[in-house]
Parts: C-alpha cells; sequence; structure tokens
C-alpha cells in the first residue's frame, strides 16, 4: 500500500515536472504578451489657408473613401487673388514685351550708328586723299573729321543706351525672374484655391468631429481626426527577455479583448530600437545611486494581415500577441510574397 503511494507520488511529480518543462518550453517558442494595444494610421485634418468654412458634408463617425470632401472654405477671397495674380502675370508679360521691343531698337539705332560711322570715316578719307591733290580745302577735310568724331559719340550713345535697354530686360524667354516670380505667384494663388476644398487622404473613419459651417479655421491647426483603415498593427510590449526568438517576418496570433472568439494572423514587422521608456519625457537616471533593476519592454510592431469588417478594429483596444518563432525562414518569405500579391 505505501509502495503504491509513493508510486502516485512520483508519477505525479514527474507529470508536474514535465508540465513545467513543456510550459516553459511552450513559453519559449511562443512568447506572448498581454501588454499589447492596437494602432493605426491617425491623420489629424487641418486647413492649410485661413478661412470661413461654408460647408461640412460629412458627420462625426462616417467612413469615407481617399478622395471624399470632408469640408469646403469660401474661396471667393481666394478666386479674387488668383485673378490678381492672372491680371500681374499678364502686365509682366506686356512689359518684357515692350522691353524686348526697346532692346530691338537700341540694336538697329546701333546698326545705323555703325553704318552712317564707316560712310563718314571712308568721305574723310576721301577727302584726305583729294586735299593732297589740292581738289579739297583743309576745312573741308576738317568738316569730315568733325562728322566722324560726331559720329563716333552717336555710336557710343546708340550702345549705352542698348546696354541699358538689355539690363532693364534681363534674361529674356520664360527664365526671365520678374515672369517667374509672377507665373510663382499665379501657381501658389491657384494652390491656395485649391486648399479650400479639403478631401480625406486616406479611407478610414472620421473621428472627433466638431466644425461646422461658419467657424473660422486658421492654416495648421487640428480640426478632426481621420483614422486610416488600410493598414492596422498591434503594438505589443514585450520583456526584454523574451525577445532572443522574435524575428521580423515571424507569423503571430492576435486575441482582441472586445472580440473573445476570434483570432487575428499577424506578422511581425519590427522590434523597436530602444524601450518604451527611453523616449519618455523623464527617463529614469540609473547612475544617481538609488538603482533598482527592473525588466525593460520594447515594443514590437505586428501587422494584422486579415482585419476582417465583421470585427470592426478600435485604435487602442487591448490585445494579447502570441508570436511563433518555430516558422522556418522560407515559409515566413513566402508568406510574405503571398500577402503583397492579395494587396
Amino acid at each position: 500500500m505505501r509502495t503504491g503511494k509513493w508510486i502516485l507520488g512520483g508519477a505525479a511529480l514527474a507529470a508536474a515536472v514535465a508540465g513545467g518543462y513543456l510550459y516553459w518550453r511552450h513559453a519559449q517558442l511562443y512568447p506572448s504578451t498581454d501588454d499589447a494595444y492596437l494602432g493605426a494610421h491617425v491623420v489629424r485634418i487641418a486647413a492649410q489657408v485661413m478661412g470661413r468654412v461654408d460647408g461640412v458634408p460629412v458627420h462625426d463617425q462616417q467612413r469615407v473613401a481617399k478622395g471624399t470632401l470632408l469640408f469646403t472654405i469660401a474661396a471667393h477671397p481666394f478666386e479674387i487673388a488668383v485673378r490678381h495674380a492672372q491680371a500681374e502675370l499678364a502686365v509682366v508679360r506686356q512689359t518684357l514685351q515692350a522691353e524686348a521691343a526697346a532692346v530691338h531698337a537700341a540694336e538697329a539705332a546701333v546698326r545705323d550708328q555703325r553704318v552712317r560711322l564707316a560712310n563718314l570715316r571712308d568721305r574723310a578719307r576721301r577727302m584726305r586723299r583729294l586735299l593732297t591733290r589740292h581738289y579739297a580745302s583743309i576745312q573741308q577735310v576738317d568738316d569730315a573729321d568733325t562728322a566722324v568724331r560726331a559720329a563716333e559719340a552717336q555710336l557710343a550713345l546708340a550702345e549705352a543706351r542698348l546696354k541699358q535697354a538689355r539690363a532693364t530686360l534681363g534674361v529674356s524667354g520664360p527664365d526671365n525672374p520678374r515672369l517667374r516670380a509672377a507665373a510663382a505667384a499665379l501657381a501658389q494663388a491657384e494652390v491656395n484655391l485649391g486648399y479650400t476644398r479639403v478631401r480625406a487622404p486616406c479611407s478610414g473613419r472620421i473621428a472627433s468631429l466638431t466644425l461646422r459651417p461658419g467657424d473660422v479655421v486658421s492654416p495648421g491647426t487640428p480640426l478632426f481626426a481621420l483614422v486610416c483603415s488600410r493598414v492596422w498593427w498591434v503594438q505589443a510590449n514585450y520583456k526584454e527577455t523574451k525577445l532572443v526568438r522574435i524575428r521580423p517576418g515571424q507569423p503571430a496570433t492576435i486575441h482582441i479583448d472586445m472580440y473573445p472568439g476570434h483570432s487575428f494572423r499577424g506578422r511581425v514587422e519590427h522590434i523597436g530600437p530602444a524601450s518604451g521608456v527611453a523616449f519618455s519625457l523623464l527617463p529614469p537616471q540609473n547612475a544617481t545611486g538609488n538603482w533598482v533593476k527592473v525588466t525593460q519592454r520594447v515594443p514590437v510592431r505586428v501587422r494584422i494581415l486579415d482585419p476582417d469588417p465583421r470585427y470592426p478594429l478600435r485604435v487602442g483596444a487591448s490585445a494579447e500577441v502570441t508570436i511563433d518563432t518555430t516558422a522556418a525562414r522560407a515559409r515566413i518569405h513566402r508568406a510574405d510574397r503571398d500577402d503583397d500579391r492579395a494587396r
């Protein structure tokens, strides 16, 4: 009887040891944590120009597709700005055309003065030859030389006017600075006009919308949020002692607290470069002398591969993540390719 008790006790102890080992081994191969929360890209919608809101065709918690009109700003002041910029561009073009014509006129004047100077120089040479033969007087030669000097002065004046006209015109064609500045002002006015119609940058759900027609908005001030629904992930905060086998690309199973009967497939995207407290506002200073060793947690991002419309996800929801560290690398790469083709 006593022998049977020893046998039963030994069997129970062996079972407990085997169970403990299997539990420890399973925890090593399939590390799990319930310190995990759902995440997604959240866009803070803001205006890029100042103005009065004259239309909000969406409502809070509405699902919208990428490109959906979210709200509009009164466009009349910006349309006036566009017309003003168009007029300024037209004025610059007319001015440049007039200045280009002035350059052509100055070039023609220089050519005319050069031809006249050449004729007067020929005349002066002829008068000198005639003087040697006593067919012309000294006065006629002096008059011819004076005419040459006057023509040279007129040529210098024409060349100076040409230089001034070219400097006033500057670079000709589309590279002219004034033309580029006017064109840029028109482009900016058109861009600002486009900013009066704010559209959804991604597909998702609107949150915290309190904007109403008549509100005056300022550039860069967040007005409401848009939770993008294309990509979801879980930020799993694993203890540093459980990271030894975790690698990017490994498959994972995700259980979200709000859906206890449903699991999601996931894949490890990356492991954080630092623990969570490293980026806190007041990180611990372990060199002060009052040091107590605390196991740190490192964020591991796990992408959700099979979001289901029947189980809508919520940013910040609690989850539990279990990573399969036994998956072969080839299997991981094959799953990656399948997921990329599916997307």
